[in-house]
């Protein structure tokens, strides 16, 4: 007994059971059983003591020590989660789980990070932490790449990138996932469960990360700055495009396959599934392969100096067509409209195997300018006019002009009062279906569904919600060809160049005063009403 109490942990476990009628006893007691089933459990018993795990899942082979790591483990495919959250109706498998969800709602974070202020809700976090922020030691290091993480799980699901192994299947489709979290959040559009739900506002969202980015619309928690200026963002792809928008497009991810760059990581890994996956495109005269027709025949360009993409207007020749639409912005001029304008020059290569682009796909009209594509050459000349700026549309009342009959007979609605578009629930009317749509949201808590995850602005339409993350991108995609000035929407570029062309299409009926933009006329307007805006 001595040795025994002085020997090793495992020692003392080995000798737990060891057949003296006590112990025996006591089981037969706990498992009342008969004497067969008694011999049963000892056998159990001596297994386990043994380092073996005798009862398995039947569905997957999994192996526990004890019957109640089995039950527990037997959720995960019967689905159940006993466990629930009075708070928000989150439900786990483990109470283990829960407790760690309910600190989402106690706000609680016991592990700290003894070299700054830092807290975590979860230890891993903290290790994470601490591995990059103060310098700390990553152990697992993977052989294929030379990626380091604090944790060997981490490393194992990080494999799967190499491996393309997706161990988590879906029993409602042919779904699979390399990670669990993504299964989970999968089978939430199958059965539209959402379980974490927001405290100050009610939103719904299927995982907990999602539900963690949201809380940084009350919070105002923006944890991700740009090392260039004073800019943060709540989400890093957020960032990424303002470091690539405001800060000379800097492009650090870098395919050492093909040459391809981009600012966002997660661009990069998509892209380079391509490269990871078969590749049915091969060159015949070397071994590139390439998942898309057309980066072999961008490839080919190189074998043959090859340049089937030509310029209308000056005869420039590209084996690109991104170089070719980069190209067309380099004449700013005014354009007619021709054939050689409106429709992609490529000639046939038939040694190539190739085909004029434009006979062989849906929509065969394309502009050169930014590569819209429409399978209606009266819609591309309508396009063509947002470059070219041609609005042969006039107002008959005013000076106004549009490049198209339907953007006229929108204006023109303000000189007849014309409303076609009533609300049911009050007198409200307006002259497009989008006020509409936005008076309902504003005025009688219609749904707003579409929401920046920087700041919660709500909107109810998708383009709306577009043009205000360049508030916080920075992006300005719209260049003035005539200086340095940019914009982050058309009609900012729009009244800008009347600063070069001297056009004031706003005219006050009065007197005949003319103005740049319409908010110039409507504060001269005041000066006839005698009107004090303050």
């Amino acid at each position: 007994m001595a040795t025994a109490g002085h020997g090793s942990h495992t020692g003392v476990e080995q000798n737990c059971y060891d057949g003296s009628p006590a112990e025996v006893s006591q089981i037969a007691y706990d498992s009342k059983s008969s004497d067969a089933e008694h011999q049963t459990v000892a056998q159990k018993v001596n297994l386990k003591n043994a380092g073996e795990k005798p009862f398995m899942c039947g569905e997957c082979g999994y192996r526990a020590a004890d019957r109640s790591n089995l039950s527990r483990h037997m959720r995960t495919h019967t689905g159940e989660k006993p466990y629930k959250c009075g708070e928000c109706g989150f439900r786990a498998v483990q109470w283990s789980k829960l407790s760690r969800h309910m600190r989402t709602h106690t706000g609680e974070k016991p592990y700290k990070c003894d070299q700054c202020d830092y807290s975590a809700i979860r230890k891993y976090r903290l290790d994470n932490h601490i591995a990059t922020k103060h310098g700390g030691y990553k152990p697992y290091m993977c052989g294929e790449c030379g990626y380091r993480t604090v944790e060997k799980s981490t490393l194992s699901v990080h494999m799967r990138t190499h491996t393309g192994e997706k161990p988590y299947k879906c029993d409602q489709c042919d779904y699979s996932a390399a990670q669990r979290i993504n299964l989970v959040t999968h089978q939430a559009t199958h059965t539209g469960d959402k379980p974490y739900m927001c405290g100050e506002c009610g939103y719904r969202a299927a995982q907990r990360s999602a539900l963690s980015l949201h809380m940084r619309t009350h919070t105002g928690e923006k944890p991700y700055k740009c090392d260039h200026c004073d800019y943060s963002a709540a989400q890093k792809g957020t960032l990424d495009k303002h470091v690539a928008a405001a800060h000379s497009g800097e492009k650090p991810y870098i395919c050492g396959e093909c040459g391809y760059r981009t600012a966002r990581k997660s661009d990069f890994s998509q892209h380079m599934t391509n490269h990871s996956i078969e590749n049915p495109c091969k060159c015949d005269l070397c071994d590139f392969s390439t998942v898309s027709k057309s980066n072999l025949n961008h490839h080919l360009a190189t074998h043959t100096r090859d340049k089937p993409y030509m310029c209308g207007e000056c005869g420039f020749r590209t084996g690109s067509i991104h170089d070719l639409s980069q190209h067309m912005r380099t004449h700013t001029v005014e354009k007619q409209v021709t054939p050689s304008s409106t429709s992609l020059v490529q000639e046939s290569k038939g040694n190539m195997g190739r085909n004029v682009v434009h006979n062989s796909v849906a929509k065969p009209y394309i502009c050169e300018e930014c590569g819209y594509r429409t399978a209606k050459k009266s819609h591309l000349s309508r396009h063509i006019k947002t470059h070219t700026g041609e609005k042969p549309f006039k107002c008959g009342e005013c000076d106004y002009s549009a490049a198209d009959k339907y953007t006229l007979d929108k204006h023109l609605a303000k000189h007849t009062g014309e409303k076609p578009y009533k609300c049911d629930q009050c007198d409200f009317s307006a002259i497009q279906k989008s006020h509409i749509n936005y008076h309902i949201a504003t005025k009688h808590g219609g749904e707003k569904p579409y929401m920046c995850g920087e700041c919660g602005y709500r909107t109810v339409e998708k383009s709306t919600l577009s043009v205000h993350l360049r508030t916080h991108t920075g992006e300005k995609p719209y260049k003035c060809d005539q200086c340095d000035y940019s914009a982050a929407q058309k009609q900012n570029l729009d009244q800008h160049r009347r600063k070069h062309t001297g056009e004031k299409p706003f005219m006050c009926g009065e007197c005949g005063y003319r103005a740049a933009q319409k908010a110039d006329l409507s504060k001269h307007m005041r000066t006839h009403k005698r009107e004090k805006p303050y």
